[in-house]
């Protein structure tokens, strides 16, 4: 233990990075910093043909555009499986270098309702599913007041579950713009594949998302158009734990999303 450190404060120190995110080793063995080999310096660039001695070419190999790279990869998935798979694959977004799986989706593919929520935590990260945690055991129970569940028999009383982005963000903080945004062309092309009658934005990430705006308060409860169908903004459930005196409002948008769906029928 390090001099002037004494138990408690190791363990407030690690307890942090454990709230952090900072909760297993990336590699499966420790690197020894002071023994590895320091990076071999970048070459210099050469000059152009003709250019004098010491001026370099001014062209430039273009960077790969994250955002088309998703549309292009997403665009090419002709299934759901598929479009997994190439999610998995993508490798322009950061989130998933510190992430242990990607979470893709929950429910049943078929189901009239799809759920959109913000990212994993960690008990996503840990079991690659959606809302399994203490906000999804709550949602479970939320939508089974009103007969639907991800463990529906059918279509009618099924739901499908995914969110903005399948890679849990350090210290649950919430996605950036530009992670949503490079990552929005396969949300797009999941709610093509699954082709669900309504949709559900589950807190401002999910509204930012799929709407590009904010504001949960002033959004819940009003449907509006996006992704070729109606959504329909409520709280995320991780909110109605913090703040219980709100379940008032989610209960009245869950009434409203059932008789959307029956006048649908």
């Amino acid at each position: 233990m390090t001099a002037g450190m004494d138990w408690h404060l190791a363990r407030a120190l690690l307890e942090w990075q454990v709230e952090l995110g900072a909760t297993e080793a990336i590699g499966d063995a420790p690197i020894d910093r002071f023994a590895a080999s320091p990076p071999e310096p970048a070459a210099a660039p050469r000059p152009a043909a003709g250019a004098p001695p010491g001026v370099a070419s001014s062209v430039a190999v273009p960077a790969t555009d994250p955002v088309a790279a998703a549309a292009a990869m997403a665009a090419a998935a002709a299934d759901l499986p598929a479009l997994a798979a190439a999610l998995a694959a993508y490798p322009h977004c950061e989130l998933r270098k510190g992430a242990r799986n990607t979470v893709f989706a929950d429910g049943n593919p078929a189901a009239r309702v799809m759920l959109i929520g913000e990212g994993p935590g960690r008990e996503e990260d840990q079991r690659g599913l959606p809302f399994v945690g203490a906000a999804g055991q709550l949602l479970d129970r939320m939508f089974t007041a009103i007969g639907l569940s991800r463990a529906g028999p059918d279509a009618e009383h099924a739901l499908y579950i995914t969110n903005a982005v399948p890679w849990r963000p350090p210290g649950n903080r919430e996605p950036t713009a530009e992670e949503l945004a490079m990552l929005r062309p396969f949300l797009v092309r999941h709610v093509e594949l699954a082709d669900p009658d309504l949709i559900v934005l589950l807190g401002n990430t999910a509204c930012q998302a799929v709407l590009g705006r904010r504001g949960i308060m002033r959004l819940r409860g009003q449907w509006t158009e996006a992704l070729g169908r109606p959504c329909l903004p409520t709280l995320h459930p991780a909110n109605l734990l913090r703040s219980p005196e709100n379940k008032r409002e989610v209960w009245a948008d869950l009434l409203e999303l059932k008789a959307r769906l029956r006048n649908l029928s």
